[in-house]
C-alpha cells in the first residue's frame, strides 16, 4: 500500500484524500486546525461551485449531496450582470448547469470527519520546511496544498504564468442572514428579478471602482447570502484599512454599496451578519508556481492548489480550480501504478492540469481584473439584446476554456458575436437542441493533419462514423468557424485519433484553441506525415476523397489507407459529459 501525505485539509488537499483513501492507498491528512476549530473559525473563502467543478466533486466522491436534497442549498441557475455607465448594461442568462455553494467551514470539516471515520490519519500540525524534510523521508509522496507560512514559499513563483507582482483587488467579504431584510429576501424569490425562477449570482461592475457580487448559499448557521466587494486597490472602494470589527465591516459594506451601487443597497438595508466569522478582509496577489519544490535536504514536494495556483476571486474560481486540480492529481497517481513519484512525473502532472484547465482559469480572471477592452465593451453592450451571447459570457464562470479565443480577440469576437445572433434567430432553441442531440451517446475523436507549413493541427469531434466498407470510407463534421478548417482544406490526407477512456484531458487540449495543442502529447508520424496520437484505442489514416457543404459544417469523407487498433476501453461523451464504458448488467 503506497503511503502519502497531504499537507492541507481544504478544498484540494481534503478532497484529494478522500478519493486516494477511497482507492486504497495510506493517506496522512495534516492541517492546522481541527474540523471543530474550522467549523467555528472565520469563513475562508467566497466559494460559489459551477457545473464542471460539482462534476469533478461527483466523480471524487467528495460531493455534499445530503445537503441539496434538503433544499437548504438552492439552485443557482443563472448570472445576472449590470456594468455600470451613463446607460447601465443589465441582463441575465442562464447557466448551462446548475451552481451551489457551501460554507468551505462545512465542506472542509465533514471532509475532515469522513475521512478520519473511513479510518484515515488526520493529524493537527503546523508544517514547517523542516517537518516537510522529515514526512519527505517516511512517505513516497508529499503533497502541500496550502500556500500559507513558510512552506508556501518551497515552490519557486513562475512569472510566465502569471504577471501580477501585487495585488489587484481588495477584497471583502460577509455572509448575511438571508431574511435580513425585506429588501433583501424580495429580490430572491421575485419572479421580475429572475425569470427562470431560480437563484442568481447578481453581479455588478463600476469601470475604475471595482465589483459587487452576491449569490444564496448554505453557512454554519444556515441558509445565507454572501456579499462580496472586490475593489480596485488605491480606488473609490479601497477604504476597509480602519475597520476593526465585524459590524463595522458590514456596516462600511452597506455605505460603499449606496455610494456605488445603489440598485443593491435597498437588498440589504437591514442586512444581519450570520455569526462572528461571518467576515473577511484581504488582498490576494494572483501568483502561480512551479508545482516542485525542493527542501533543503534535496527531498521533492509536490504543490497542489492554494499552494501554487492562486486566482483572485473575482471570477470565483478558487474552489473550482481546487477540486479541478485534486481529481486531476488523483487520476495521475492512480495510472502512475507502482512507479517512482519523481521531478518528472510531477512536472508532466501539474502540467495536465495547466494546459487542460488551470490555464484557461488564470488567463481568464486575470483579464477580468484589467480595464475593458473596445471590443469586450460591445461584447457586454451586444448581450443585452442576444440572448444566446449573454450565455455564451455567462458560460465562462463554469468552464473557463469557453471564452478562447473570442473574449480575448477582437476578430474572433465579432465572428462569435454573429454566430450568437443566428443562434437567436433559428428554428430550434439552439442550447435545447443541442441537448436533446447530446441524448445520442458517442466515442471521442481527436482529428489530426499536418498543414502546409509543417504545423501539426489537430482538433477535438465527436461528429465520426464509419460509411462504407468497400470502398473503406468514414466520415466527420467540422465547423465551418473552426480555426484549423483551412489546414484541413489544404490538406490531403487526415487522421482518425480514437481516445481512450483515460485521455479526456487530450479531449479537452484539442477542443481549446491554442498556440500549441500538441504540447506535452507524444506522436508518431503517419502517412503524409500527419501526427498519430500514442495511447489511442484505434488510428485510421485516411487520404481526403471528397468535402460536402452542410449548413455550418462541411462533410469530410475519407478512404482509410491503414488502421491499426490495440483495443481497451474508448472515451465516451453522452449529455455534454465523459463516460467510461461499462457492461450492461442485463447482459
Amino acid at each position: 500500500m503506497r503511503k502519502i501525505a497531504i499537507v492541507g485539509a481544504g478544498e484540494s488537499g481534503a478532497q484529494l484524500a478522500l478519493g486516494l483513501q477511497r482507492d486504497g492507498y495510506a493517506v496522512t491528512l495534516l492541517s492546522d486546525r481541527s474540523a471543530a476549530q474550522i467549523r467555528t473559525g472565520k469563513v475562508m473563502s467566497s466559494q460559489c461551485m459551477f457545473s464542471t467543478a460539482l462534476d469533478a466533486e461527483a466523480q471524487l466522491g467528495t460531493a455534499l449531496t445530503e445537503f441539496y436534497g434538503s433544499g437548504s442549498v438552492p439552485e443557482i441557475d443563472s448570472i445576472q450582470l449590470r456594468v455600470e455607465a451613463d446607460e447601465p448594461i443589465e441582463w441575465q442568462a442562464p447557466l448551462d448547469g446548475p451552481a451551489r455553494s457551501i460554507d468551505q467551514r462545512i465542506k472542509s470539516a465533514l471532509w475532515i470527519e469522513t475521512f478520519v471515520s473511513n479510518g484515515g490519519d488526520f493529524r493537527i500540525e503546523k508544517v514547517t520546511p523542516r517537518m516537510l524534510e522529515e514526512l519527505a523521508r517516511d512517505y513516497e509522496l508529499v503533497i502541500v496544498s496550502t500556500g500559507k507560512g513558510e512552506i508556501g514559499q518551497i515552490f519557486p513563483r513562475d512569472k510566465a504564468k502569471s504577471p501580477f507582482d501585487r495585488p489587484q483587488r481588495v477584497l471583502a467579504l460577509n455572509y448575511v442572514k438571508p431574511d435580513g431584510g425585506a429588501a433583501a429576501g424580495a429580490t430572491d424569490a421575485s419572479p421580475d428579478s429572475n425569470p427562470s425562477g431560480g437563484d442568481a449570482i447578481r453581479m455588478s461592475m463600476a469601470p475604475g471602482v471595482g465589483e459587487f457580487f452576491t449569490f444564496p448559499g448554505l453557512t454554519v448557521s444556515g441558509p445565507c447570502r454572501m456579499m462580496v466587494f472586490e475593489g480596485v486597490v488605491g480606488g473609490p472602494m479601497d477604504r476597509w484599512t480602519d475597520v476593526g470589527t465585524p459590524e463595522e465591516q458590514l456596516g462600511r459594506s452597506l455605505e460603499i454599496l449606496r455610494e456605488h451601487f445603489p440598485h443593491e443597497a435597498e437588498n440589504f438595508a437591514t442586512a444581519e451578519l450570520t455569526d462572528s466569522g461571518a467576515t473577511l478582509l484581504g488582498r490576494i496577489t494572483p501568483t502561480v508556481r512551479s508545482a516542485v519544490g525542493e527542501l533543503g535536504n534535496g527531498s521533492l514536494v509536490f504543490g497542489l492548489g492554494d499552494a501554487v495556483l492562486l486566482n483572485d476571486p473575482l471570477t470565483g474560481q478558487g474552489s473550482n480550480n481546487a477540486t479541478l486540480a485534486a481529481k486531476y492529481y488523483l487520476d495521475s497517481i492512480v495510472r502512475r501504478g507502482q512507479q517512482p513519484f519523481d521531478r518528472a512525473w510531477m512536472e508532466r502532472t501539474f502540467d495536465e492540469f495547466w494546459r487542460g484547465w488551470g490555464q484557461w482559469a488564470v488567463e481568464w480572471t486575470n483579464d477580468l481584473l484589467k480595464p475593458r477592452r473596445d471590443h469586450q465593451k460591445t461584447l457586454l453592450r451586444e448581450a443585452a439584446e442576444h440572448p444566446a451571447l449573454a450565455a455564451s459570457i455567462v458560460g465562462g464562470f463554469d468552464d473557463p476554456r469557453t471564452s478562447y479565443p473570442w473574449w480575448f480577440d477582437p476578430t474572433a469576437a465579432a465572428d462569435s458575436m454573429q454566430a450568437r445572433k443566428e443562434e437567436d434567430t433559428s428554428v430550434f432553441d439552439v442550447r435545447d437542441f443541442r441537448g436533446a442531440l447530446g441524448q445520442f451517446a458517442t466515442g471521442v475523436t481527436v482529428v489530426t493533419t499536418v498543414a502546409a507549413d509543417g504545423r501539426k493541427v489537430g482538433m477535438t469531434a465527436n461528429s465520426f462514423t464509419s460509411v462504407s466498407m468497400e470502398p473503406p470510407l468514414v466520415l466527420w463534421c467540422p465547423s465551418k468557424r473552426a480555426p484549423s478548417l483551412g489546414d484541413f482544406e489544404d490538406a490531403t490526407h487526415f487522421a482518425i485519433n480514437i481516445l481512450a477512456s483515460d485521455q479526456h484531458v487530450l479531449s479537452r487540449q484539442f477542443a481549446t484553441p491554442a498556440t500549441d495543442k500538441f504540447a506535452g502529447t507524444e506522436t508518431t508520424e503517419g502517412i503524409a506525415g500527419v501526427p498519430l496520437l500514442d495511447g489511442a484505442v484505434a488510428t485510421f489514416q485516411c487520404r481526403t476523397v471528397s468535402r460536402h457543404d452542410a449548413g455550418d459544417h462541411v462533410i469530410y469523407v475519407g478512404e482509410v489507407e491503414s488502421y491499426n487498433y490495440d483495443g481497451g476501453a474508448p472515451l465516451v461523451f453522452h449529455a455534454g459529459k465523459y463516460h467510461a464504458t461499462a457492461s450492461h448488467p442485463d447482459f
